[in-house]
């Protein structure tokens, strides 16, 4: 049986793109140690299972989830996010 790691995203990177779903590029924290990777290696970690991603919003951590667009892109948002990742794209940006 495969382990799944549990990672905390605190930082993203995003282009100057008007549409939400294409503005995160990359996605960071720093546990155990600083990190970062790109977001479709975030969402192919996700999908295979190898890891789970969550962000702390509002005092509690909220699992960040693979989603479609309604162009049919993937991208990264958070489980109480209606349709926009908002709670990803406010955080900082990564070093």
């Amino acid at each position: 049986m495969k382990l799944t790691q549990t990672a905390q995203i605190s930082c993203i990177n995003k282009q100057d793109r008007y549409n939400p779903y294409e503005r995160i590029t990359h996605v960071g924290g720093a546990t155990p140690k600083q990190w970062k990777i790109t977001q479709p290696q975030a969402i192919g970690l996700i999908e295979s299972g190898e890891w789970r991603f969550f962000v702390s919003a509002g005092g509690k951590s909220v699992w960040v989830i693979v989603a479609l667009s309604p162009y049919g892109n993937k991208y990264l948002k958070t489980e109480p996010d209606r349709d926009e990742p908002n709670n990803l794209l406010s955080l900082p940006e990564c070093p």
